[in-house]
């Protein structure tokens, strides 16, 4: 499913996450994608994280996590947060008196 919780109501989200808990619980599996990270660590028993096409982690959501939010995580294992440097400039500069 791709980012099956975007652009729906809550009352839609509970009922689709509960017939995807119900599919589960009689022996399926799921696939999702999703930049709701917090989504993701209520609902899902495993995680992978994509990075260009490539799996840069996997396993059980605590075991990825690393003792970090998903989404912490996720930034560093993406090295979003030196990108970030980046874009300073968007913050203003402390130099301007």
């Amino acid at each position: 499913l791709d980012e099956p919780f975007e652009a729906i109501d809550p009352v839609s989200a509970a009922n689709v996450t509960e017939i995807l808990e119900k599919f589960v619980a009689g022996g399926g599996s799921v696939v999702m994608s999703s930049h709701s990270l917090d989504l993701i660590q209520r609902v899902c028993d495993h995680v992978a994280v994509i990075v260009d096409g490539s799996v840069i982690a996997q396993g059980t959501v605590d075991a990825v996590r690393d003792g970090m939010s998903l989404e912490e995580r996720f930034r560093h294992l993406t090295h979003a947060d030196d990108e970030e440097k980046g874009l300073s400039w968007l913050h203003g500069s402390s130099d301007s008196d």
